[in-house]
């Protein structure tokens, strides 16, 4: 017994098999139809993934090395802001007055 997904019925194993055999003659009939948005959408991605130095924007910064600062050399030209004081929690009482239930639990 085969172990289908539930989703998969004969109308959708029909169909997909129609949707190949059509694929594999349209290719056959005509490769070029297929050949030419196959480099389109190729080349569209080559460009997505490595694009172009104009592209980029970054022409102002062409040369310059970016450098870290570690965080010794941070903190000596930073000067320290002070820190804000922690302040406990407050309780906010509110307008309910409700004598059936306890006030702490």
């Amino acid at each position: 017994m085969s172990r289908l997904p539930s989703k998969w019925n004969v109308w959708s194993i029909s169909l997909l098999a129609l949707l190949v055999i059509g694929i594999f003659y349209h290719v056959i009939q005509r490769p070029l139809s297929f050949i030419i948005p196959i480099v389109v959408l190729g080349g569209i991605f080559l460009l997505y993934k490595y694009p172009p130095s104009f592209i980029r924007g970054n022409s102002s910064q062409q040369g310059r090395t970016y450098v870290k600062q570690s965080r010794t050399a941070a903190s000596r030209t930073k000067p320290k802001k002070p820190r804000s004081k922690t302040v406990p929690f407050r309780v906010i009482e509110g307008g309910k007055e409700d004598d059936d239930l306890p006030k702490y639990h």
